[in-house]
């Protein structure tokens, strides 16, 4: 998606004297995140132990019920496993950002589009994350360890704080959100 195609995608959500300073998106393909370190051996570990739980209860006299109470915890550990690194793809491939002089604007999803808008004079927290390849993240809001822990996974209930992610020349644009957050 080029430039101009953001653009005609954000301009419909622009009021008509709001003009785009900078538009992006994400890097696309699976990409492997630092939360990686703990959730893939969690994964690992949940989804054996539940592939062998439901597998034994298969093979034996179990009642009905006991194998049917395996299912929920397979299909979760499929996801934690694999899955969630193609929903995170997709959302990211999706996904594409814009910065005007008094927002910034995140718009993203996989069967919906979620529209974010965030007021850059009263974000509280602009935090950078580049890596040696000049892409990064910006964290736009407090963060904690439990949402940094979560990147990447989306749970229901999870609330992820905003970011642009994966972005190149993050420190650019990191200094244009700087900029406009000091303008009056």
């Amino acid at each position: 998606m080029t430039n101009y195609d953001i653009e005609n995608e954000l301009r419909p959500n622009l009021s008509l004297d709001e003009k785009l300073i900078w538009t992006g998106k994400p890097k696309t393909g699976i990409i492997f995140r630092s939360s990686d370190f703990f959730l893939i051996p969690f994964s690992l570990l949940w989804g054996g132990f539940a592939i062998f739980w439901e597998s034994t209860v298969i093979m034996t006299d179990a009642p009905f019920f006991f194998k049917l109470w395996g299912i929920p915890f397979v299909l979760v550990g499929l996801y934690i496993t694999i899955g969630r690194f193609f929903i995170d793809a997709k959302k990211r491939a999706n996904t594409i950002y814009g910065i005007t002089s008094d927002r910034i604007i995140i718009k993203s999803g996989i069967f919906d589009r979620d529209i974010k808008s965030l007021n850059i004079r009263t974000l509280s927290d602009v935090t950078i994350n580049q890596k040696t390849d000049n892409t990064g993240t910006i964290t736009l809001g407090p963060t904690d360890s439990r949402s940094s822990m979560m990147q990447g996974i989306e749970w229901p209930g999870v609330k992820q704080t905003p970011r642009l992610e994966f972005v190149e020349n993050v420190k650019s644009v990191y200094d244009k959100i700087i900029e406009l957050q000091r303008q009056k």
